[in-house]
């Protein structure tokens, strides 16, 4: 949506992608009265996900994610639970606390079940009348819309397992390049529940030599202990788009590569970015224009952390782990996604390297069994294409 006019409001608005990104757009639309209509190609929501834990991060901004959520219209009735501690690993095995003044981040599941957040926000669009079309494989758009059909390329993978356990409730983060190349190992259990993966940014092609590397590291250091532990595997894009549109249609969420380049996260961003695009439509507002105010500079901040995070290697990051003990950690994060003249000229050469780096050339389709390779869209619409 370019904002050059508004929409009738009897005009059917078409949502490709039945993701957090697009939920949330169909419900600001349609409760602010439009029809709606969401048409997404899998049988269900969540479906490139299991049941896994994931996190909501909430130290980039000074309003609490679930309070902004709630100020936008959203409700928050899905299972959730803050951490505001954690145990941090550096290569050499130390432990690290990290302590927040508020939620670090808030623990969600991610999959089709109930208490997830993807089926608390398609019950929400649901009750707001909006229309929901599963199997719908979507090749054009014409109508008036936004697109949001996900991730189409790998530019992070992670892999591990979600089990059951006896561990008491708890998070924790390695940083080691041996378990998680350019990225990180973590380890999740909320009652009785766990998730324990390796969010890798390169080496795709030895996804199952980092994955058991990091459950032997976590059991040794975390105490890991999982019973009936199926595998999981997820996939994001990272990128900082030109417009994000694409046939004067606002892309929105992983199909517009809205994420944290740092360290991953990008359901605030999905969940913004809809609400933004739906700002827009209802508005006559320039999509361009708002994104780019309220997006690009934690984006552009995220950037510039990749780069020096990959800069300073193992040793590095065991220094920077080792001054946020004993200090609010979500001052100190935030910190780090406010724009300064250090990060904003550093941008510009670490945009450049970060396309390089995020291209992984293990994954090369040839004898790889990584997530990506198995399971990615592979066979991704069409209408998705360039940003």
């Amino acid at each position: 949506m370019m904002g050059d006019a508004l929409h009738r409001r009897d005009e059917v608005l078409t949502i490709v992608g039945a993701g957090p990104a697009g939920l949330s757009c169909a419900i600001a639309l349609a409760r602010a009265g439009r029809a709606v209509v969401v048409r997404e190609r899998q049988p269900g929501v969540g479906h490139r996900f299991h049941g896994d834990f994931q996190g909501i991060e909430n130290w980039s901004d000074e309003v609490d994610v679930l309070d902004e959520m709630e100020q936008a219209g959203l409700r928050t009735d899905f299972d959730h639970q803050g951490f505001a501690s954690g145990t941090a690993f550096d290569s050499r095995g130390r432990a690290h606390v990290l302590r927040g003044s508020r939620a670090l981040f808030y623990l969600v599941r991610r999959g089709p079940q109930s208490g997830t957040l993807d089926h608390a926000l398609l019950c929400q669009a649901v009750q707001a009348g909006v229309e929901v079309r599963f199997r719908d494989n979507v090749r054009s758009v014409d109508d008036p819309g936004v697109l949001a059909a996900g991730p189409r390329v790998a530019d992070v993978i992670a892999a591990g397992y979600v089990f059951d356990t006896d561990m008491p409730d708890g998070a924790w983060l390695a940083l080691d390049d041996r378990l998680a190349p350019q990225g990180h190992a973590y380890l999740l259990v909320h009652r009785g529940r766990g998730t324990v993966a390796s969010c890798m940014f390169s080496g795709f092609k030895e996804q199952a030599h980092h994955v058991a590397a990091t459950v032997d590291f976590l059991i040794a250091h975390a105490g890991l202990v999982m019973r009936d532990a199926p595998p999981f595997g997820g996939y994001g894009n990272v990128r900082v788009a030109r417009a994000a549109l694409q046939g004067g249609h606002p892309v929105i969420g992983e199909q517009a590569g809205f994420q944290d380049a740092l360290a991953g996260f990008g359901i605030r961003y999905a969940m913004r970015s809809g609400l933004l695009a739906a700002r827009a439509l209802l508005g006559g507002q320039d999509y361009r224009v708002l994104w780019r105010r309220e997006l690009l500079p934690a984006i552009r901040a995220g950037v510039a952390n990749r780069f020096v995070y990959a800069v300073l290697g193992d040793t590095g990051r065991w220094a920077v782990l080792a001054r946020l003990d004993d200090v609010d950690a979500v001052a100190a994060l935030r910190r780090l996604y406010r724009p300064t003249l250090i990060s904003s000229a550093l941008f510009p050469l670490a945009r450049v390297l970060r396309r390089r780096a995020l291209r992984d050339r293990s994954c090369d389709h040839q004898g790889c069994r990584c997530v990506w390779c198995t399971h990615g869209d592979a066979a991704a619409s069409s209408c998705v294409g360039d940003t």
